[in-house]
């Protein structure tokens, strides 16, 4: 099964994080099945950040201290294995790169205007009618997606439409007129 691409602008710079966090509600409900998701700011001065979700740089000097440690001791110098895998864990997880391509997105992100922001999608399965219904009203406009025109179209229309406002019911008043 292929997965689905979409990347969607947004008029501030903290919206893409905002519907990056709806989406990953939605994972945690089994709504929506990600590969990747990540925002790329264009600050007011016209730098794009990049703002994954896997932290690899983290996770391998984790992994590279643990393993450095485990070698230190075996050859009596655990600080200094430890140092060394962490820095080469650290390094190795800088420069892996998964899920979509960082210079595309920063390449993208760097065309719109400052003081935007654009939430790069990668989705393996999703459960359609529910997610969009999440996604309603919330705002956007459509830069790329690996999506059929009718979809595309579909989408664009469910980010524009007004989320309805929840109308509260109002007990009658039984007071009799005096």
């Amino acid at each position: 099964m292929s997965n689905t691409f979409v990347a969607v602008a947004y008029d501030d710079m903290f919206k893409a994080q905002e519907v990056r966090l709806r989406l990953l509600q939605m994972q945690k409900e089994y709504l929506i099945d990600l590969e990747d998701a990540v925002v790329a700011v264009r600050d007011e001065k016209g730098k794009v950040k990049l703002h994954q979700i896997h932290d690899l740089t983290t996770a391998g000097a984790l992994s590279g201290g643990f393993w450095g440690l485990l070698i230190g001791l075996i050859f009596m110098n655990p600080l200094l294995g430890l140092a060394a895998g962490a820095a080469s864990g650290a390094l190795s997880g800088a420069l892996a790169d998964i899920g979509i391509n960082d210079d595309f997105m920063k390449k993208l992100a760097s065309e719109l205007k400052p003081g935007t922001s654009v939430l790069f999608v990668l989705v393996k399965h999703f459960t359609p009618d529910k997610v969009l219904a999440e996604l309603e009203g919330a705002g956007g406009r459509l830069l790329k997606t690996s999506l059929s025109h009718e979809d595309e179209t579909r989408l664009q229309a469910v980010l524009d439409a007004a989320k309805p406002q929840s109308t509260v019911d109002t007990v009658p008043n039984l007071a009799k007129p005096a």
